[in-house]
């Protein structure tokens, strides 16, 4: 495993905080969000904002959420699932990884996720959970 800088990412977040608005959103859809450089096997963030796809899984508030975050390699297994977002570009929500993100930490939105496959996703969180 490489050695990873965490100065850059504590500007980035630094910045982020203190001047990030909260933009609207909505349970269903797939943001870029500023995920930063995480520890271990957590998934990190991609470029200088620290990006990476999640899907907004549960709005608890206008502030915060619970994200689920997505890679374009395709896993499989219990803490998977796979789904088609756009053009028939596949994504994998990493179940195992869902996080309470605040809404600040939202860059920009790029699609939705199905409602049908919304509806599977939630059901694979709750098994894991259960």
């Amino acid at each position: 495993m490489h050695k990873k800088d965490y100065s850059v990412w504590h500007i980035e977040k630094t910045e982020v905080q203190a001047n990030k608005i909260r933009p609207g959103f909505y349970e269903r859809e797939v943001w870029f969000c500023i995920v930063g450089t995480n520890i271990g096997y957590e998934q990190d963030g991609r470029g200088e904002k620290f990006l990476r796809p999640v899907v907004i899984v549960k709005k608890f508030n206008k502030e915060v959420l619970w994200a689920v975050p997505l890679t374009t390699k395709q896993k499989e297994g219990k803490y998977y699932f796979s789904f088609s977002l756009r053009d028939h570009e596949m994504s994998t929500a990493i179940l195992s990884q869902l996080r309470l993100i605040d809404a600040k930490r939202l860059e920009y939105k790029i699609g939705n996720i199905s409602k049908a496959d919304f509806k599977v996703l939630k059901t694979k969180l709750t098994q894991l959970i259960a």
